[in-house]
């Protein structure tokens, strides 16, 4: 028989692990990771402070931004708005072979994140897997996605100085130097969603405790099929 449990600490996990994966991926497929030095539609190449300081006084100013594999810029023939999309139309495309190697460690942490965010909606019914505990596994698995999610962003900043990296962020810029460039939301909300990550693997055990509670297994015996607890 299915019991449908459902308490505050599980239903609390099963909402962190699918924001924790949502915001991440958001994050990968944006390309606000740089924010490029203010410039003018028709100058893409400035690669100086004064040349940064000369757009910046023009009209028409307005920031670019560069992502992992896609890139937002103003062309002088669009009167409104930017041109958004990828750069690099396959992987060997990416500026950088340290953002190669970040796009494949996000891309695996977010597969599992996506997995385990997936698995957690049937834990209301299911609470476990090869007599395992589905919440364990869940949480070994966001803790291993949250390994592979540090390591891509601990190399991403190595790609600063790469030559797309210099276009968007002037000469200056070098690896973990990002020159006149600015970090973007999209880094912020992967570095959050890798701390989430590892909350949701730990607070996962206490997801599991509340499911198997003595409370619990009194109302199972009761013979009740739906049971919810705060």
């Amino acid at each position: 028989m299915c019991h449908v449990i459902v308490t505050c600490r599980s239903m609390l996990w099963t909402l962190l692990s699918i924001v924790a994966a949502f915001g991440e991926l958001i994050a990968f497929m944006s390309s606000d990771w740089l924010v490029g030095f203010p410039r003018t539609p028709d100058h893409h190449r400035h690669g100086s402070s004064s040349g940064a300081a000369a757009a910046a006084a023009a009209g028409e100013a307005y920031r670019p931004t560069l992502g992992i594999y896609g890139r937002c810029v103003k062309l002088p023939h669009l009167q409104r708005g930017v041109l958004c999309g990828p750069y690099a139309v396959h992987f060997g495309e990416i500026a950088s072979g340290f953002w190669q190697a970040t796009s494949i460690f996000l891309a695996a942490g977010i597969l599992l994140l996506c997995a385990v965010a997936f698995i957690s909606v049937f834990t209301m019914c299911f609470q476990s897997i090869m007599k395992k505990s589905i919440f364990n596994v869940c949480g070994l698995l966001q803790g291993i996605a949250g390994l592979f999610l540090i390591l891509g962003l601990m190399l991403y900043p190595a790609g600063w100085g790469s030559d797309k990296a210099r276009l968007y962020c002037g000469a200056e810029a070098a690896p973990y130097r990002p020159g006149l460039c600015s970090m973007g939301w999209a880094f912020y909300t992967a570095a959050g969603g890798t701390a989430l990550t590892f909350l949701c693997a730990v607070f996962s055990a206490q997801a599991e405790i509340a499911t198997s509670s003595d409370k619990v297994q009194e109302e199972i015996e009761e013979g009740k099929s739906l049971i919810c607890l705060l």
